[in-house]
């Protein structure tokens, strides 16, 4: 079965008791190998091994970053703290000013509430180990939503490169018709110059003259490149329907069939077989394409 690699799940999960709303999202995209990350919490970060873990049972490739927020005040502590430090010279310095200057009135509450620098409210989060089961709840329904359109897009991918792998083999069984024509032709040119050359002189080389004649024949022979790429193509179907990881594989393949046809461009001539192995380079391009969002 193919997967794509990329993807998208969320998860809310609501704690009543502790007046917490836990949210899990999770994306995934294209990536060589299997990369994770996450951005949660500083207090959470305890449980980053145990997401790790949950995520390499079911993702094999791509790149899969994970984000946990909490709202609410269930894990919330506030505390106020007083700066004394600064509070006595500001008292000390109100002092000072108000002898230099003659200035009235009294240093009180009030005065010390409009300097705001003395005071301070601290947030403090902890208790999220209460909690957790629902955080690795959530993250486990996110997976799977994550997994059912990776799963979605991996039908779509792999209905289209078997429609492009159809086209390469009605390109190939064109190639095959084609190739008697060209060894045909190749046999008729190898005629025509063994008459011209008929003298003295392969009398005295013919040896040599029928080794060419053997080389010419061989190089313009596709069949063996031609087969090749037809097996490479039941290789190519039958991991389709692996239930493995098989991006890596596929990738592989896709590179045989490229070299194969190269190969078969180099050696024929022939105008038409021409033809072809563009079209054949341009769906394995496409191909090719498909095959970097597999897992």
């Amino acid at each position: 079965m193919v997967k794509s690699m990329t993807g998208y799940g969320s998860s809310v999960n609501v704690s009543e008791e502790q007046e917490t709303e836990i949210t899990v999202e999770i994306r995934t995209v294209n990536h060589r190998f299997l990369d994770f990350s996450t951005k949660m919490p500083r207090s959470l970060m305890y449980l980053e091994d145990r997401m790790k873990k949950e995520i390499q049972q079911s993702f094999h490739r791509g790149r899969v970053d994970v984000y946990v927020t909490i709202e609410g005040n269930g894990f919330t502590k506030r505390n106020l703290q007083m700066d004394y430090e600064l509070m006595d010279q500001f008292i000390h310095e109100m002092k000072l000013a108000k002898s230099r200057y003659q200035l009235a009135g009294d240093i009180d509450v009030n005065t010390l509430i409009t300097f705001q620098e003395l005071f301070s409210v601290q947030e403090k989060d902890e208790g999220y180990d209460k909690i957790e089961h629902e955080i690795m709840s959530a993250l486990q329904e996110a997976k799977t939503k994550v997994l059912d359109m990776r799963v979605q897009e991996g039908i779509a991918l792999q209905e289209d490169m078997k429609t492009r792998l159809d086209q390469i083999r009605i390109i190939i069984s064109e190639l095959e018709a084609r190739r008697h024509i060209v060894i045909d032709s190749s046999r008729d040119r190898i005629k025509q110059r063994m008459t011209e050359y008929i003298n003295e002189e392969l009398k005295e080389d013919g040896s040599r003259i029928l080794q060419e004649v053997a080389l010419l024949a061989e190089k313009g022979d596709i069949t063996e490149e031609v087969t090749r790429l037809g097996s490479h193509l039941d290789q190519f179907f039958d991991k389709l329907t692996s239930n493995e990881a098989i991006g890596r594989q596929l990738d592989f393949i896709v590179q045989e069939m490229h070299r194969e046809v190269n190969t078969i461009g180099s050696k024929s001539n022939d105008t038409q077989i021409s033809e072809w192995v563009v079209q054949l380079k341009s769906e394995i391009e496409k191909i090719k394409e498909q095959v970097q969002n597999v897992e």
